[in-house]
Protein backbone atom coordinates (compact mmCIF):
# COMPACT_ATOMS: atom_id res chain seq x y z
CA UNK A 1 0.00 0.00 0.00
CA UNK A 2 2.80 2.42 0.95
CA UNK A 3 4.63 1.64 -2.31
CA UNK A 4 1.46 2.35 -4.28
CA UNK A 5 1.07 5.75 -2.62
CA UNK A 6 4.68 6.66 -3.40
CA UNK A 7 4.21 5.66 -7.03
CA UNK A 8 1.03 7.77 -7.30
CA UNK A 9 2.79 10.78 -5.77
CA UNK A 10 5.74 10.39 -8.14
CA UNK A 11 3.36 10.15 -11.11
CA UNK A 12 1.56 13.30 -10.01
CA UNK A 13 4.82 15.24 -9.84
CA UNK A 14 5.85 13.89 -13.24
CA UNK A 15 2.55 14.97 -14.83
CA UNK A 16 2.82 18.40 -13.24
CA UNK A 17 6.29 18.79 -14.72
CA UNK A 18 5.09 17.78 -18.16
CA UNK A 19 2.18 20.24 -18.03
CA UNK A 20 4.50 23.05 -16.91
CA UNK A 21 6.94 22.21 -19.67
CA UNK A 22 4.21 22.38 -22.31
CA UNK A 23 3.15 25.86 -21.22
CA UNK A 24 4.35 28.88 -23.18
CA UNK A 25 7.35 30.63 -21.64
CA UNK A 26 6.80 34.33 -21.02
CA UNK A 27 9.45 36.37 -22.86
CA UNK A 28 11.65 38.80 -20.98
CA UNK A 29 11.42 42.40 -22.24
CA UNK A 30 14.33 44.81 -21.95
CA UNK A 31 14.24 48.60 -21.78
CA UNK A 32 16.71 51.48 -21.99
CA UNK A 33 16.75 55.19 -21.30
CA UNK A 34 17.84 57.59 -24.03
CA UNK A 35 21.45 58.43 -23.19
CA UNK A 36 21.72 60.90 -26.08
CA UNK A 37 25.00 62.39 -27.24
CA UNK A 38 27.06 65.49 -26.52
CA UNK A 39 27.63 68.03 -29.31
CA UNK A 40 30.49 67.07 -31.62
CA UNK A 41 32.00 70.57 -31.64
CA UNK A 42 31.13 72.37 -28.41
CA UNK A 43 31.81 76.09 -28.08
CA UNK A 44 34.68 77.50 -26.04
CA UNK A 45 34.21 76.52 -22.38
CA UNK A 46 32.71 79.08 -20.04
CA UNK A 47 34.70 77.76 -17.08
CA UNK A 48 38.36 76.70 -17.50
CA UNK A 49 38.05 73.61 -15.32
CA UNK A 50 37.96 69.84 -15.77
CA UNK A 51 35.25 67.76 -14.13
CA UNK A 52 35.60 64.08 -13.30
CA UNK A 53 32.37 62.13 -12.81
CA UNK A 54 32.71 59.33 -10.25
CA UNK A 55 30.67 56.13 -10.15
CA UNK A 56 27.03 56.82 -9.33
CA UNK A 57 26.20 55.51 -5.88
CA UNK A 58 22.99 53.48 -5.56
CA UNK A 59 21.29 50.77 -3.54
CA UNK A 60 21.68 47.19 -4.80
CA UNK A 61 18.20 47.36 -6.37
CA UNK A 62 19.56 49.82 -8.93
CA UNK A 63 22.58 47.65 -9.67
CA UNK A 64 20.31 44.84 -10.82
CA UNK A 65 18.55 44.67 -14.19
CA UNK A 66 15.01 44.22 -12.84
CA UNK A 67 12.58 47.15 -13.02
CA UNK A 68 11.58 48.43 -9.58
CA UNK A 69 8.06 49.38 -8.49
CA UNK A 70 6.77 50.91 -5.28
CA UNK A 71 4.09 49.22 -3.23
CA UNK A 72 2.89 51.56 -0.50
CA UNK A 73 5.14 54.05 1.26
CA UNK A 74 7.82 51.66 2.54
CA UNK A 75 7.79 48.62 0.23
CA UNK A 76 9.57 48.09 -3.08
CA UNK A 77 9.32 45.17 -5.48
CA UNK A 78 10.88 44.09 -8.76
CA UNK A 79 9.43 42.72 -12.00
CA UNK A 80 10.66 39.34 -13.18
CA UNK A 81 10.04 39.70 -16.91
CA UNK A 82 10.50 43.48 -17.34
CA UNK A 83 14.18 44.39 -17.14
CA UNK A 84 16.72 47.05 -17.97
CA UNK A 85 19.15 46.35 -20.80
CA UNK A 86 21.84 48.02 -18.65
CA UNK A 87 22.31 48.51 -14.92
CA UNK A 88 20.26 51.62 -13.97
CA UNK A 89 23.09 53.27 -12.02
CA UNK A 90 25.39 52.91 -15.04
CA UNK A 91 22.76 54.33 -17.41
CA UNK A 92 22.27 57.37 -15.16
CA UNK A 93 26.05 57.83 -15.02
CA UNK A 94 26.23 57.86 -18.82
CA UNK A 95 23.34 60.33 -19.01
CA UNK A 96 24.98 62.59 -16.43
CA UNK A 97 28.20 62.66 -18.45
CA UNK A 98 26.25 63.56 -21.59
CA UNK A 99 24.24 66.24 -19.78
CA UNK A 100 27.34 67.96 -18.39
CA UNK A 101 29.21 67.74 -21.69
CA UNK A 102 26.27 69.11 -23.64
CA UNK A 103 26.42 72.38 -21.69
CA UNK A 104 29.79 73.16 -23.30
CA UNK A 105 30.61 75.02 -20.09
CA UNK A 106 33.70 73.05 -19.03
CA UNK A 107 37.12 72.36 -20.50
CA UNK A 108 36.46 68.63 -20.12
CA UNK A 109 34.05 66.22 -18.48
CA UNK A 110 35.50 62.75 -17.99
CA UNK A 111 34.64 59.47 -16.35
CA UNK A 112 36.81 58.61 -13.38
CA UNK A 113 39.81 56.39 -14.11
CA UNK A 114 43.28 55.63 -12.84
CA UNK A 115 44.91 58.14 -15.21
CA UNK A 116 42.22 60.84 -15.12
CA UNK A 117 42.84 64.02 -13.14
CA UNK A 118 40.39 66.88 -12.72
CA UNK A 119 39.89 70.13 -10.89
CA UNK A 120 36.65 68.88 -9.33
CA UNK A 121 34.88 65.59 -8.75
CA UNK A 122 31.18 65.25 -9.55
CA UNK A 123 29.49 62.63 -7.41
CA UNK A 124 25.96 61.31 -7.96
CA UNK A 125 23.59 59.38 -5.69
CA UNK A 126 20.63 57.56 -7.24
CA UNK A 127 17.84 57.22 -4.68
CA UNK A 128 14.85 56.26 -6.84
CA UNK A 129 14.09 55.14 -10.38
CA UNK A 130 10.73 53.48 -9.85
CA UNK A 131 7.18 52.97 -10.97
CA UNK A 132 4.89 54.28 -8.20
CA UNK A 133 1.23 54.98 -7.53
CA UNK A 134 0.68 58.39 -5.93
CA UNK A 135 -2.30 57.53 -6.24
CA UNK A 136 -2.10 57.87 -10.03
CA UNK A 137 0.60 55.91 -11.80
CA UNK A 138 3.86 57.87 -12.00
CA UNK A 139 7.57 57.46 -12.72
CA UNK A 140 9.74 58.55 -9.79
CA UNK A 141 13.30 59.81 -10.15
CA UNK A 142 15.30 61.03 -7.17
CA UNK A 143 18.95 61.99 -7.57
CA UNK A 144 21.55 64.01 -5.70
CA UNK A 145 24.55 65.71 -7.29
CA UNK A 146 27.62 66.86 -5.39
CA UNK A 147 30.70 68.86 -6.35
CA UNK A 148 33.78 67.72 -4.44
CA UNK A 149 37.21 69.30 -4.00
CA UNK A 150 39.62 66.39 -4.65
CA UNK A 151 42.34 68.02 -2.55
CA UNK A 152 40.29 68.14 0.63
CA UNK A 153 37.59 65.57 -0.12
CA UNK A 154 35.00 68.10 1.02
CA UNK A 155 31.67 68.73 -0.68
CA UNK A 156 31.50 72.37 -1.82
CA UNK A 157 28.11 72.22 -3.56
CA UNK A 158 25.14 69.90 -3.50
CA UNK A 159 21.67 69.79 -5.05
CA UNK A 160 18.84 67.26 -5.22
CA UNK A 161 16.14 66.56 -7.79
CA UNK A 162 13.07 64.52 -6.87
CA UNK A 163 9.95 64.34 -8.99
CA UNK A 164 7.06 62.00 -9.88
CA UNK A 165 6.35 62.22 -13.61
CA UNK A 166 2.79 61.26 -14.65
CA UNK A 167 2.55 58.21 -16.90
CA UNK A 168 0.61 58.62 -20.14
CA UNK A 169 -1.34 55.79 -21.70
CA UNK A 170 -4.92 56.16 -20.48
CA UNK A 171 -6.70 52.99 -19.37
CA UNK A 172 -4.27 50.67 -21.10
CA UNK A 173 -0.95 51.68 -19.60
CA UNK A 174 2.00 49.49 -20.59
CA UNK A 175 5.44 49.19 -19.04
CA UNK A 176 6.80 51.05 -22.07
CA UNK A 177 4.68 54.06 -21.03
CA UNK A 178 6.34 53.99 -17.61
CA UNK A 179 9.79 53.85 -19.22
CA UNK A 180 8.96 56.87 -21.40
CA UNK A 181 7.87 58.79 -18.29
CA UNK A 182 11.07 57.78 -16.50
CA UNK A 183 13.10 58.94 -19.50
CA UNK A 184 11.38 62.35 -19.49
CA UNK A 185 11.91 62.64 -15.76
CA UNK A 186 15.59 61.70 -15.83
CA UNK A 187 16.32 64.01 -18.76
CA UNK A 188 14.60 66.94 -17.03
CA UNK A 189 16.26 66.20 -13.69
CA UNK A 190 19.79 65.94 -15.01
CA UNK A 191 19.32 69.05 -17.15
CA UNK A 192 18.15 70.96 -14.07
CA UNK A 193 21.04 69.74 -11.92
CA UNK A 194 23.59 70.48 -14.66
CA UNK A 195 22.18 73.99 -14.99
CA UNK A 196 22.30 74.56 -11.24
CA UNK A 197 25.93 73.40 -11.16
CA UNK A 198 26.71 75.97 -13.83
CA UNK A 199 25.01 78.63 -11.69
CA UNK A 200 27.30 77.68 -8.82
CA UNK A 201 30.39 78.26 -10.97
CA UNK A 202 28.90 81.54 -12.21
CA UNK A 203 28.55 82.73 -8.63
CA UNK A 204 31.94 81.29 -7.61
CA UNK A 205 34.28 81.80 -10.61
CA UNK A 206 36.74 78.88 -10.53
CA UNK A 207 40.48 79.29 -10.69
CA UNK A 208 42.43 77.76 -13.53
CA UNK A 209 44.24 74.47 -13.01
CA UNK A 210 47.59 76.27 -12.90
CA UNK A 211 46.39 78.50 -10.08
CA UNK A 212 45.09 75.51 -8.15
Amino acid sequence: MQTCRIMKAALAFLLAGIVAGCGATRPVKYYVLDVGSAPANPAAPTYPVSLVVTRVQAAHLYRDDRLVYGSGHVELGTYEYERWAEVPADMIEDMLLTSLRSTGAYRSVSRIGSSVRGDYLVRGHLYALDEVETPALAARFSFQLELVDPKTGGTIWSDTYSHDEPVNGGKHVAVADVIEALDRNVQAGLQQLSGNLGQYFAAHPPQTSAAR
